[in-house]
């Protein structure tokens, strides 16, 4: 597997581990304060239910890293290192980029390679 694709997949899957652990603080939460049994969280509707908030939960992540990339290349804190519209050239991040985690998040999931710049 390319070293991209492998980049790409742990990016998706960190997102959904930390969605993940997000569901699971919350049934936890529901345990202690809700009237609510154990048996409901072994049910197969609350597992369809948090399959579908993780799935959730990873896009939109991917929609706010999205938006946080788009803010960061009309502001001029990304951009292409060469003057070119091919998808492999690199993406070059400022320091300045009030967003910079999302921006590297957002070129992660999309599988873009980037360059980390200091100014």
């Amino acid at each position: 597997m390319k070293p991209i694709t492998v980049d790409m997949l742990r990016a998706h899957l960190l997102v959904a581990s930390l969605t993940a652990m997000g569901v699971e603080a919350l049934a936890l939460l529901a345990l202690t304060v809700l009237p609510v049994s154990q048996q409901v969280f072994d049910s197969a509707s609350f597992r369809l239910f948090a399959i579908a908030v993780i799935s959730s939960g990873v896009v939109v992540t991917r929609e706010f890293a999205k938006a946080a990339f788009e803010r960061a290349v009309q502001h001029r804190h990304a951009a292409p290192v060469k003057e070119t519209t091919e998808a492999n050239c690199p993406v070059a991040v400022t320091a300045v980029c009030a967003q910079r985690w999302l921006v590297v998040l957002h070129l992660r999931l999309t599988g873009r390679p980037f360059v980390l710049t200091g100014h």
